[in-house]
């Protein structure tokens, strides 16, 4: 069995930090020259949503380790109302107030 020590475990991931950075630059570099095609330029503007989504869905549709479906899930309202708020002010603060409001709201009522 071996012995891993701190000064393994910091080299490892100095290592794989500069693995990851040459990685990134040469595709930087590869293409530093060429313009993206328009295509490939509109399917990235779908990518933040998509990653946003993928990251806050889970919290809103589980609760307890479960899935929770249905009007007692407090943040199915909240978050519906803030994604509409979204859509209509395209304004952060007002999505994160409104969202707020309604949570706490639907949570005093219940």
């Amino acid at each position: 069995m071996t012995d891993i020590t701190a000064w393994h475990i910091w080299t490892l991931l100095f290592i794989i930090g500069i693995g990851t950075f040459l990685l990134r630059l040469s595709f930087i570099q590869l293409f530093a020259d060429r313009q993206v095609p328009a295509a490939i330029t509109r399917l990235l503007r779908f990518v933040p949503p998509a990653a946003l989504s993928a990251l806050i869905l889970p919290a809103i549709v589980t609760q307890d380790g479960g899935y929770a479906f249905s009007l007692f899930n407090d943040r199915i309202p909240a978050a519906m109302i803030a994604a509409i708020v979204a859509v209509l002010t395209r304004n952060t603060l007002y999505t994160i107030c409104s969202g707020m409001a309604v949570l706490w709201l639907y949570q005093a009522l219940l």
